[in-house]
């Protein structure tokens, strides 16, 4: 039963996630809150492992998940439930497109989709955001603004912020510098 669980939500994350993998954290953050098979800090674990891993996004989380419910099948499963919606849209797709190829709705159709895309990433990268520079807990327990907000967090992204917009030498070196800096400073300051 488990599995057609698995496969079910993240079907219906694949199906609803437009606009890519970041997409998929609102639906991701919905199925832990309604399942309970992660946590919010599982869930920013899953993100980080899914951004650095080869892939896309979604499907590495999706994985990741599934692996974590319900083994190397459950893996399997949620892998092929966020990809199924994909693979029935385009073969759907494909066989109309002679038709439509040149259609001015279709263009239109297109173009109104790329908002609420884009309002999906957004959504993502805010909760990202949120779960990597506020503790819930303390939130939650209503503390104080230096209680809630996350200094070592924030100063390593005002860091990186300065050393990727500001100091023209490192604005040319790939993004891999930055992940694995910033990876090292995350395991020094978990010591």
């Amino acid at each position: 039963m488990i599995y057609l669980q698995l496969y079910w939500e993240f079907f219906k994350t694949g199906l609803f996630a437009v606009g890519g993998g970041m997409a998929t954290i609102p639906f991701l953050r919905e199925i832990s809150l309604r399942t309970g098979w992660f946590t919010p800090a599982m869930l920013a674990d899953m993100i980080a492992v899914s951004e650095s891993t080869p892939g896309p996004i979604g499907v590495n989380m999706a994985t990741y998940v599934g692996y974590t419910v319900g083994g190397v099948p459950g893996a399997v499963v949620a892998t092929l439930g966020i990809v199924s919606p994909c693979i029935v849209i385009i073969l759907i797709i494909a066989s109309f497109l002679d038709a439509f190829r040149s259609s001015p709705t279709v263009d239109r159709a297109f173009y109104g989709i790329r908002p609420a895309s884009t309002a999906l990433i957004a959504s993502a990268g805010l909760g990202v955001m949120r779960l990597c520079l506020v503790d819930e807990a303390a939130l939650a327990a209503g503390a104080g603004i230096l209680s809630v907000i996350r200094l070592p967090q924030i100063l390593l992204l005002a860091a990186i912020w300065v050393m990727t917009n500001l100091v023209k030498p490192l604005k040319k070196l790939h993004p891999l510098v930055f992940i694995a800096f910033s990876a090292a400073v995350g395991i020094l300051l978990s010591m």
